[in-house]
């Protein structure tokens, strides 16, 4: 029979990548991430006992790793970080397009407002839905949709992104 810090363990092993994404997601930052995801998953482990379903332990995770990092952004400065030049357009043939997209994308989500960003991050990267992320946030529905509709205004008027959300938002509807 598995104790409860073989199920710990286990629960580790199966969500730290999922949860390491998420966390540089949220932070920008890989370093960041990695001591975002241990000081959440120290708090999980505190409450470990109480939790009793896998489904409850994921979203318990979740939640402690959000509301750490929102504590987080609340105590520290984070000003913008100054470019050389502004990123290039995307070119078919670059090999090294997808991580520059990446590095696009995160750059562009660290200039939303924390809220906006995890809302995005929850509801885009974890594939939660507007129930799920108010839940996860501790929210209504109607903040996370407030929330998003923002975010994705304000990623839409990005620059960096070169109108990338407006081919897709074409596509989708065509």
């Amino acid at each position: 029979m598995s104790t409860e810090s073989d199920a710990f363990g286990d629960f580790v092993a199966a969500h730290s990548r999922s949860l390491l994404r998420t966390g540089w997601l949220l932070t920008g930052d890989w370093a960041l991430a990695q001591d975002l995801v241990q000081t959440a998953l120290a708090k999980v482990w505190t409450r470990w006992s109480r939790i009793t379903r896998t489904d409850a332990a994921d979203a318990y995770t979740r939640r402690a790793l959000l509301t750490t990092y929102l504590s987080w952004r609340r105590r520290r400065w984070h000003g913008e970080i100054p470019a050389a030049s502004p990123p290039d357009h995307q070119v078919p043939a670059d090999p090294y397009a997808a991580s520059d997209l990446r590095d696009t994308v995160r750059v562009a989500l660290s200039r939303l407002p924390q809220r906006q960003r995890a809302v995005v991050v929850l509801r885009y990267f974890c594939d939660l839905t507007e129930p799920q992320t108010a839940a996860a946030m501790g929210c209504s529905v109607g903040t996370v949709k407030s929330h998003h509709a923002r975010a994705l205004t304000a990623l839409r008027a990005a620059d960096s992104l070169g109108g990338l959300l407006h081919e897709e938002d074409h596509r989708d509807r065509h």
